[in-house]
């Protein structure tokens, strides 16, 4: 059984040993433990200008309170009546003035062994417990941002809710081990933003005063990344805010403020898919849109990319064309952050050229990018993917804005060679101009001579068909005058919607002659008297007839 448990880096001011807090001891609000180095406190604190208490640990050297992890952050104290102590279990526990209990380390849970002290049993020095396995927003120099894959334990980052709230926010910071590993910031369950793929490279940056290096780890046991920096009087912090942003801070003595050295995501192309899939986010067209698709694919929708709208992203040119073993080829793209890698991607090989690694993915159909690269002490490394590109940044240098700083990595694109060339494309621009406007022309033309055809079969027609007609008669204009007397008023016996009836001289013209005269006359229509032509036109046949009748009827009287 556990005789008695020692709490490292951090020591109670009252005890007999300075740095320890044993099982006979506790520590109550207004009294706390300070690291050795004099950086660290544990005690109980209130956040802005909330009244709730919390067990936490803060810097002790910053003037602005700054808590690096709470304890009970979802379950706060409502007075001053807290009381942390080591039960005889061995576990941490946080009680209230009605011992209610408000947390505890649950060791039957927690991991059994690791590297950083902080609750040990005293007799062979094991590790029972750290809070360095249990971050709340903050990650500190030497804390591992991962997971233990055979203990399950994952560390990971979530925001407060607010400045006075430290409760679980919506913003978390963690490890994606899907595929090759990623670290994502998300919103609730959606990804916000991400790291490139595995492998990160072990890189140095240096500081005003010293340099901060990185460590990665990618093995059967565990999934990490460290940061830490040589001078230990750096202070410096990696925090996931309750306002979406994942920054890393300095302090500076001489201003006393914390100085934000890097932050994301904050530009547009930083957000995760702000160009949908099939497309890169150029974050230097500052003035013009910042979505592209990638070689060989458009729009998906071209209202929406017009509007400024990329997230619907691009799809494949000529979608109906095989893409497969049909002449296809890849395009070399460079300077880019490599697609999402957390679903439909894998490691071809482990040791493979940049030539074998493309036939290798030519091999299979569904292959849509691949990238080779340089994986630390293991060889080149082919990874492919199998499906969308989703959530590319394109890098205009070297350097990066981001967490983590990764060398130039080049991706392919499956692009197929069939596809037509810049003049072939113009040459089915044009003609797709060309040949509907000559449709359109003909059609044209071809109403217009119809039109002008029309117009003058109307004007003529009638006079030509009358004289076909077997039962009318052509009767020149001199006729016309002397039977109706110069077209005299007297004459005249009336007048319709078509023209003038005029009774005629039978003098001039037999009675046969006169009936079919009659007809004509009975719609006159004067069609152009500027060439000093009259056209008598006959529209009522079936009038004719009867009025023939009247007419007959009437000479015989």
């Amino acid at each position: 059984m556990i005789k008695s448990l020692i709490l490292i880096i951090l020591f109670f001011k009252f005890c007999t040993s300075p740095d320890t807090l044993t099982t006979n001891q506790s520590i109550n609000d207004g009294q706390s433990l300070i690291s050795k180095d004099n950086n660290y406190a544990l005690g109980f604190f209130s956040p802005g200008n909330s009244s709730h208490k919390y067990l936490g640990i803060w810097y002790v050297k910053v003037t602005q309170q700054t808590v690096v992890w709470v304890a009970n952050r979802n379950d706060p104290l409502n007075d001053s009546s807290g009381v942390l102590s080591i039960n005889q279990y061995g576990d941490l526990v946080l009680h209230d003035s009605n011992n209610r209990l408000l947390w505890s380390t649950h060791l039957s849970f927690m991991i059994q062994e690791t590297w950083y002290y902080l609750l040990v049993q005293d007799n062979n020095k094991k590790v029972l417990w750290q809070s360095f396995d249990h971050p709340t927003d903050t990650l500190l120099p030497n804390m591992k941002l991962g997971l233990y894959l055979r203990t399950g334990i994952n560390m990971f980052l979530t925001s407060w809710k607010s400045k006075d709230d430290p409760g679980t926010g919506i913003y978390s910071y963690k490890m994606n081990p899907n595929g090759p590993p990623q670290v994502f910031l998300y919103n609730g369950s959606t990804p916000y933003w991400r790291t490139p793929p595995w492998p990160w490279y072990n890189v140095s940056n240096a500081t005003a005063s010293s340099v901060e290096k990185s460590n990665f780890v990618n093995n059967q046991d565990e999934i990490s990344c460290t940061y830490f920096v040589d001078d230990p009087s750096i202070m410096t912090r990696v925090v996931s805010d309750n306002t979406g942003l994942l920054q890393k801070l300095m302090w500076d003595d001489g201003v006393h403020q914390w100085m934000e050295q890097r932050s994301t995501p904050k530009y547009r192309c930083d957000k995760y898919g702000q160009c949908g899939s099939y497309s890169k986010c150029n974050p230097d067209n500052i003035n013009m849109f910042e979505c592209m698709c990638l070689p060989g694919y458009e729009p998906r929708s071209p209202r929406d990319w017009y509007l400024r709208d990329g997230s619907k992203g691009c799809v494949r040119k000529n979608s109906g064309f095989s893409m497969c073993k049909n002449g296809e080829g890849f395009v070399k793209l460079e300077r880019l952050k490599l697609p999402d890698s957390s679903f439909d991607a894998a490691w071809i090989g482990m040791s493979m050229s940049s030539s074998e690694c493309e036939q290798a993915c030519l091999t299979h159909c569904s292959c849509t990018a691949f990238t080779s690269m340089n994986i630390d002490g293991k060889g080149t490394g082919c990874l492919a993917w199998y499906g969308e590109l989703m959530d590319i940044l394109q890098f205009t240098d070297e350097g990066s804005e981001l967490m983590f700083v990764w060398m130039q990595l080049t991706k392919y694109i499956r692009k197929s060679k069939g596809s037509p060339s810049k003049k072939r494309k113009l040459a089915i621009a044009l003609l797709s101009i060309a040949i509907p406007m000559f449709l359109v022309s003909l059609l044209a033309y071809i109403w217009l001579m119809k039109k002008k055809k029309t117009k003058g079969s109307f004007e003529g027609n009638e006079l030509k068909d009358s004289g076909t007609h077997p039962d009318l008669l052509i009767f020149n204009l001199s006729c016309m005058v002397a039977a109706t007397e110069n077209f005299s008023p007297t004459n005249k016996l009336g007048q319709g919607g078509f023209g003038s009836v005029f009774k005629v001289q039978l003098q001039f013209i037999d009675i046969v002659d006169y009936l079919a005269l009659l007809s004509v006359l009975y719609s006159i229509t004067v069609r152009n008297r500027t060439n000093g032509v009259i056209i008598f036109t006959n529209r009522l046949d079936d009038l004719r007839k009867i009025t023939l009748i009247k007419i007959q009827k009437s000479t015989r009287k």
